[in-house]
């Protein structure tokens, strides 16, 4: 087993240590286990002294992430333990190693498997990625979130094989008696010049150590990759596709029964009575009714016996945290918590608009699920989950066991866009096994979800930026939205690291926004600030957090400053760029896709620019708001605009997985393209109406694009950079900018569709929907 951490420029009492040498272990054990060692990077400069009368929190050039932005301030927070993450080399000459990260479909097992098999040369299929269980002694190290895994792990993980590689060798040397410099490691077999050969699987357990053991290592040049950098299939894509892939709910756990909950008719309501439970008790298959602080659980032989009885129950509620609410109410108290663009009307020509974003459904494709068994004296949790230490510590209180006593067992996800970075299914999975003394496997339905789960806050974002002749003189940013829930484990990252941040007496949400968002343009005097209202929403980190509605409004702005300034919207964000690296993305879209070719009327181009993590990405797309296309017949369905043509182009530094990121580039135009044009929830009366995906809209195969491509650029860094939410904000606002060129008429509210109701609302009462009774029909 190995260990590795993050590059380390110079070590007291370790000469040679630089851009591609780098510490590590060999720690005691039977076989061969190794890790890493790596000091901490620089930490991030001093807080930074807000200027004398600008407001706190108010930011001027240069841009803060240019210093440090979201993904640095995880690895920093990564680093301390990364030498905790052990890589294993079998007598079978298989490698293993548990990833203290959540695999939710983003493809991170395989670019892992990847980094591994690249030092080890060992083929792909020799190397076992698992989950790692919740490990609090990793601290800030079991985080999943802001596109920050492959960035975080990428060189410990490489460490680590790198010392497997080593002690494999010295131990070969040993046996075929040949100097270490002279053998060759070649798919999982060492070889010596006059023909000898060892497996290392037969040497596994010779290149153990009976104590740990500090060496240095030499990790590979990009020149010399084999594996990384190629496009590999997923390890994982045939168990998918042939069922054979095990997620939380397919685990056989012994005695865990099906289990559901009927929940209130609106957000966060509590039960005041039940007139029949013993009626429910008696059902058939029904095994437990319990009254818990989210509502009435049912367990069951079935899930469908489950479905029955959560709809015969009859409840009386208590008011939700959201009572009477609606969007017309919330945006409201929204426009009067905005913050003003100025205290004076600009002196010279500018452009501003506010604009609206409603709450979107941040429901996975696999239905939030848990399975627990709680018994007295302990507690075993399995669920898919991307803050396990938080979970675990979090479940541990609410039984009232010591932490040690609860083990969470991290599953595979189906699925999250930051979902899963809360853990309220493993939670409440806990408290009914506890209730109700037996394991249960605990399912949520698709109306529990879309009403009773996290959401996307609503917010608006007013933006004014001010000109002269061709310069921009400033640019001001004021996003306004409901409260964004941190409690996942990213607000103790910024309380641990909060001395090191260069973004003042700031909080959670603040800060955040201030590290996750950039300015690309040269735009004079620049400033964004956030302001947040209303906590009684369930809201979450949906995929790109607050930057796919920042960047679309920014960049609608953009298209109206090229307008009044006369300019081609392509050819002034190239303009106004402020590096090569980002020009090269845009230029690059703009060419693959053709910009500037005639096009009918009510169709057009739009195009986009946003950079984060490290990473820069451009979209161009077309769209078609021709009446045939707008208004051609979709059940249930309020078709609109569709696009008709995408082009995205992405710098993310070095490509471990090609295939993998181009993967995710589609996901991300997928995103955007819902949440421009048809996702969205409708608020009334302390409820959303949308009860499933059927009349949730995110993008259909009739709002896909038919023609697409993925452009990779090539880059000479040899540093990943972030990839997973990338590309969502470019997309979102690429789609809405060419919908204005199409119609004439900027967007300001998002979806576009919001204000047109396309379905007959489910009842609230029961919970659960009825299945359909049409068969076929419902398959159109």
């Amino acid at each position: 087993m190995t260990r590795a951490d993050r590059p380390v420029a110079s070590e007291p009492g370790v000469p040679g240590l630089g851009r591609r040498r780098f510490l590590g272990y060999v720690l005691a054990a039977p076989t061969l286990v190794t890790a890493a060692e790596l000091a901490p990077a620089a930490t991030a400069s001093a807080a930074a002294e807000t200027p004398a009368g600008m407001p706190s929190g108010e930011l001027p050039s240069p841009e803060i992430t240019e210093l440090v932005d979201l993904n640095d301030v995880m690895t920093l927070a990564a680093l301390p333990t990364s030498n905790l993450i052990t890589v294993e080399v079998h007598q079978d000459g298989t490698v293993s190693f548990a990833l203290p990260r959540a695999e939710v479909g983003q493809g991170i097992t395989t670019s892992t498997a990847m980094l591994i098999a690249e030092e080890l040369d060992l083929p792909l299929d020799r190397v076992r990625v698992t989950l790692a269980d919740a490990r609090p002694e990793l601290l800030f190290n079991q985080l999943t979130g802001a596109s920050n895994t492959t960035i975080s792990t990428y060189t410990p993980v490489r460490v680590a094989a790198a010392v497997a590689r080593r002690r494999l060798l010295e131990a070969a040397a040993r046996e075929l008696g040949a100097p270490v410099g002279d053998l060759k490691l070649r798919a999982g077999v060492i070889t010596a010049p006059g023909g000898g050969s060892v497996s290392i699987g037969a040497l596994a357990g010779k290149a153990a150590g009976d104590q740990a053991r500090r060496v240095s290592v030499e990790l590979k040049e990009r020149e010399q990759f084999k594996v990384v950098g190629r496009p590999h299939n997923r390890i994982d894509a045939l168990a998918a596709v042939t069922g054979r892939k095990k997620f939380a709910l397919d685990l056989d756990i012994p005695d865990a029964r099906p289990t559901m909950v009927c929940r209130p008719p609106t957000i966060n309501g509590t039960v005041a009575s039940v007139a029949n439970l013993d009626e429910v008790r008696a059902m058939t298959g029904v095994t437990d009714v319990a009254v818990v602080s989210t509502g009435v659980a049912v367990r069951a032989r079935t899930f469908g016996q489950c479905v029955k009885a959560v709809r015969a129950l009859r409840v009386s509620w208590k008011p939700g945290t959201a009572e009477g609410k609606s969007d017309e109410t919330v945006l409201k108290t929204l426009r009067a918590a905005e913050q003003p663009l100025g205290l004076l009307p600009p002196l010279t020509p500018s452009v501003e608009a506010r604009f609206t974003f409603r709450f979107r459904s941040n429901s996975a494709l696999e239905p939030n699920c848990a399975i627990a068994d709680v018994r007295p004296d302990r507690a075993e949790i399995w669920s898919g989950l991307k803050a396990p230490i938080v979970a675990k510590q979090a479940i541990a209180a609410r039984l009232k066991l010591p932490p040690h006593a609860v083990t969470v067992h991290v599953t595979e996800g189906g699925g999250s866009f930051g979902r899963k970075l809360f853990f309220d299914a493993a939670l409440e999975a806990a408290e009914i096994s506890q209730k109700i003394g037996k394991p249960v496997k605990l399912m949520w339905h698709r109306a529990d979800d879309a009403r009773q789960g996290r959401t996307h806050p609503m917010a608006t974002s007013r933006v004014r930026a001010a000109y002269l002749g061709n310069t921009v003189l400033s640019y001001k940013q004021r996003h306004t939205s409901v409260s964004t829930d941190l409690g996942h484990g990213l607000g103790e990252v910024f309380t641990a690291l909060a001395a090191k941040l260069p973004v003042g007496d700031i909080g959670f949400s603040q800060t955040f926004f201030h590290l996750s968002q950039s300015m690309p343009y040269n735009f004079g005097h620049h400033s964004r600030l956030l302001s947040e209202t209303d906590k009684s929403f369930n809201t979450g980190s949906m995929r790109g957090v607050y930057s796919p509605d920042v960047v679309c409004a920014r960049e609608l702005i953009v298209d109206r400053l090229a307008s009044e300034m006369g300019k081609d919207p392509f050819r002034f964000r190239r303009d106004f760029l402020r590096d090569d690296r980002a020009r090269a993305v845009l230029e690059k879209v703009a060419e693959a896709g053709d910009w500037g070719r005639t096009m009918p009327a009510r169709t057009a181009q739009g195009i986009a620019f946003h950079s984060e993590y490290h990473s820069a990405s451009a979209v161009l797309v077309e769209i078609d708001c021709r009446p045939e296309t707008v208004d051609r017949p979709i059940r249930d369905g309020v078709t609109g605009p569709r696009v008709t043509k995408a082009v995205l182009a992405v710098d993310v530094g070095l490509t471990v997985n090609p295939r993998g990121l181009e993967a995710q580039m589609m996901g991300c135009l997928m995103d955007g393209i819902a949440q421009t044009l048809t996702s969205s929830l409708h608020l009334r009366d302390g409820y959303f109406l949308e009860a499933s995906w059927d009349n949730y809209f995110y993008t259909r195969q009739w709002n896909t694009p038919p023609e697409l491509k993925i452009i990779i650029m090539p880059s000479a860094s040899d540093r990943p950079g972030g990839a997973g939410e990338l590309g969502v904000a470019t997309s979102m606002a690429a789609v809405a900018c060419a919908y204005g060129r199409a119609t004439g008429t900027m967007p300001t509210s998002f979806p576009i569709n919001h204000g047109t109701l396309s379905f007959v609302p489910k009842p609230t009462v029961p919970p659960i929907p009825a299945s359909p009774t049409d068969g076929l029909d419902h398959t159109r």
